[in-house]
């Protein structure tokens, strides 16, 4: 393993003075070996949390109350430019740490120069099933969305982006909208499937009706700046495998992925290898088919297109392309070109 590089904790708080003093202890007692400082951003928190935060016994705590709430963004942004260190560990105040996660997060980041930043897993990825996907060097898994609860980042790489938008207020997509701009410019986002972490969620803003509007007015934001992250492409195939796809399809689906959309892939059986955590895996029976039909209720979930490579059942693809002219969606039918080892796509019906 490398020698550890200059590592610092950043923790936004804001209020949950029991929560929040819970995630420092984890710190302290897991992460000790591997850090400097653990600065401690108090985002104008009530009494009870700030007398928690200064009567805390531990030596290696920055602790800085802010005069007014500004939102996770700004407070992240303040306490990394109090760092000197070449990486920091951002991390939400409702998270837990069970063990020393930076060596292996830091690894990650050495054995891939245009890693700009790697997420631990644990519960907040519970769904999906990891060992499905392709490993990268230093063992990490691509995705194209930044969960900001928890990540190692480059602290150079962090500055030299400006950091989070303050445009999202208080929080909520601007994690999201963080990693697109890494993406546009040519970073990697991984997540880390051997590094565990427990985050309970909404520790801070609660799910209140506040909450809801603050969503979906920052979802209407990042979706302006962003309009083909709502790209929700379904493919069907037969049981060809990921690394039968040429080098055409394999780059369309690469667009997708650095444009913020997703891949719902339906085939006989789930496939055994995908891309990126932006890519799903579904067995081809009828609920599935439907429910991803039905994906409707949110105009960013909506299938936005459909592809279809040339081994998808007969019958199937003509009840797919009914659909779609009644819904208005684009179909593109891949046609396999062997000699050529290559496939080219056609639109179908619109």
């Amino acid at each position: 393993m490398s020698a550890m590089p200059s590592i610092d904790v950043v923790i936004p708080v804001y209020n949950a003075p029991a929560l929040t003093r819970r995630c420092i202890e984890s710190v302290v007692r897991c992460l000790s070996p591997s850090i400097r400082h653990i600065y401690i951003q108090d985002d104008a928190s009530g009494a009870e949390t700030r007398e928690m935060l200064d009567n805390l016994p531990y030596g290696d705590l920055r602790i800085y109350h802010a005069p007014k709430n500004q939102g996770f963004g700004a407070s992240v942004n303040e306490a990394i430019s109090r760092s000197d260190a070449s990486y920091v560990l951002v991390l939400n105040s409702d998270t837990v740490i069970t063990e020393d996660i930076l060596p292996r997060l830091y690894e990650a980041l050495v054995a891939d120069p245009k890693l700009a930043l790697v997420i631990p897993s644990g519960n907040d990825y519970a769904r999906d099933n990891l060992d499905r996907y392709v490993r990268k060097p230093g063992g990490y898994i691509r995705t194209h969305r930044l969960r900001g609860h928890a990540f190692l980042m480059r602290r150079g790489i962090f500055l030299e982006i400006g950091g989070f938008d303050a445009a999202f207020g208080r929080g909520y997509y601007e994690d999201t909208d963080l990693g697109r701009r890494l993406n546009l410019r040519g970073w990697q986002l991984g997540v880390h499937p051997d590094v565990h972490i427990q985050h309970k969620g909404g520790g801070s803003f609660g799910r209140g009706q506040s909450y809801m509007q603050l969503v979906r007015h920052n979802r209407n934001l990042y979706l302006s700046r962003y309009p083909n992250a709502s790209l929700n492409v379904l493919l069907l195939s037969g049981n060809c495998p990921l690394t039968h796809f040429p080098s055409s399809l394999l780059d369309a689906l690469d667009y997708v992925f650095r444009e913020g959309g997703y891949i719902h892939w339906l085939t006989p059986e789930p496939a055994r290898l995908l891309l990126c955590l932006q890519m799903r895996s579904y067995a081809m029976g009828l609920e599935a088919i439907i429910r991803l039909m039905l994906r409707s209720w949110r105009e960013e979930k909506r299938i936005s297109e459909i592809w279809m490579l040339p081994d998808v059942p007969r019958l199937l693809r003509a009840l797919i392309q009914s659909w779609a002219r009644v819904r208005g969606i684009k179909v593109l039918s891949w046609d396999w070109a062997p000699a050529a080892q290559s496939c080219t796509a056609s639109i179908t019906s619109t």
